[in-house]
């Protein structure tokens, strides 16, 4: 059986290692042309097919019959051949449900806002409507609008399906949460990065959060029970989902001077398959000279602002080991940056076994001052925090304890 995505630019897509997981078809890429549209679809060679945008709506024309969830979305995102017909379904429907229903998030006769108005809202809304929620669409134009949020103070979910904040155009947010007092949670249908800015504002008020990771895998797997015409157990979804968001996670790791980051961060990329990246070194490469040289040619405050480029590049892309500066910590603008697609895990080691040859501040300052100073901040930023003073096997143990929970 030959199955795929079709598309027009898809560039790197999770869905042929989702559908690997979920049935025994081959699963590829489609990227076609507007004018392709007509002849792939009627005469391509494929069995089943999942769309992707912009052609959730352009294939319509195209097929025999559409199923109710189709019809009443008007939109389509899976497309199978029966007895020579083309039947379309939109498997969003079930991947935004198990979204909801998988946040924790009570919505029944509370009200929701969706932000945005295209397809994805569409599902969005039609799901809410189903679970009673008191549904508004913001959208730029119409009755309920960005420039009259505060008439829907008392919102207590958000449902970000539009694409601000998406990669690479991540740190923006379509709204401020300032304006929503008794909000509850936060929704992101975004899954690239992990944490969009406004699922970090979110995280900031302590409020349920998700990202549109587990409605991919969930709506792939209701794809898979068109395809192979069988039922997949639901429970297949988490340990796929858990696999992929290990697979995209970054492991960022922070701690004074010579507490470990990099050979910690070697063996993790040995054990995890991530790629390991030095922020120091990558900042050397940008600068064409050595840390010390900008230090002392420079100043501090000009290879902290390189630091931040540097690791504003690293932190948008998926699946590495970032060993980072012991100072990044000073900027709380970096926290973002690292956390938007990472895990950060603070490294601490006795202060008596720590180097100093080589780093300029720690030969410029007293160990124990600059700890007391960066203690706090290390504290701030860490998800994890994990002691590096024996065995390097024993910390990795409890890094990977961690990241695989």
């Amino acid at each position: 059986m030959k199955c795929g995505l079709l598309g027009r630019k898809l560039g790197h897509s999770y869905s042929p290692q989702i559908h690997d997981s979920l049935g025994n078809y081959a699963y590829g890429l489609f990227e076609k042309e507007p004018g392709e549209l007509a002849d792939f679809l009627k005469l391509g060679d494929w069995e089943g097919i999942n769309v992707t945008v912009p052609y959730k709506k352009d294939v319509i024309p195209y097929l025999d019959e559409l199923t109710p969830v189709a019809a009443r979305l008007g939109a389509v995102n899976t497309i199978v051949r029966r007895s020579g017909k083309l039947i379309g379904h939109s498997t969003d429907y079930f991947g935004f449900l198990t979204m909801v229903r998988n946040s924790g998030i009570t919505v029944a006769g509370k009200k929701v806002l969706v932000l945005g108005s295209g397809g994805a809202s569409n599902t969005a809304v039609a799901v809410l409507e189903e679970l009673d929620a008191n549904v508004v669409v913001i959208s730029r134009q119409g009755i309920n609008h960005y420039g009259n949020l505060n008439m829907h103070k008392d919102a207590a979910l958000l449902v970000n399906t539009t694409p601000v904040g998406m990669f690479p155009q991540t740190g923006i947010s379509p709204v401020s949460l300032d304006t929503f007092p008794v909000l509850e949670g936060v929704l992101d249908v975004i899954y690239n990065p992990a944490r969009t800015k406004l699922l970090l504002d979110a995280e900031k008020r302590s409020l349920a959060t998700m990202n549109g990771l587990l409605m991919l895998v969930a709506q792939a797997k209701e794809a898979a029970e068109w395809f192979t015409c069988s039922a997949i157990d639901d429970r297949v979804i988490e340990p796929i989902y858990r696999k992929l968001r290990h697979q995209m996670e970054n492991i960022v790791l922070i701690g004074m001077p010579g507490c470990g980051k990099s050979s910690i961060g070697k063996l993790l990329s040995e054990k995890t398959g991530g790629r390991f990246v030095d922020a120091d070194a990558e900042i050397l490469r940008a600068a064409g000279k050595s840390i010390p040289e900008i230090f002392s040619q420079d100043g501090e405050e000009a290879f902290r602002n390189l630091e931040t480029e540097v690791l504003s590049e690293l932190g948008k892309q998926s699946g590495l080991i970032i060993a980072t500066g012991g100072g990044c910590v000073t900027k709380a603008h970096n926290y973002p940056l690292l956390h938007q697609n990472g895990s950060i895990i603070w490294l601490k080691r006795d202060i008596a076994s720590l180097p100093t040859e080589g780093r300029p501040l720690s030969q410029t300052n007293r160990l124990e001052e600059m700890y007391q100073i960066r203690k706090p901040l290390y504290e701030a930023f860490a998800d994890y925090v994990i002691s590096n003073d024996g065995d390097p096997e024993d910390t990795l143990r409890q890094i990977t304890a961690h990241w695989e929970d």
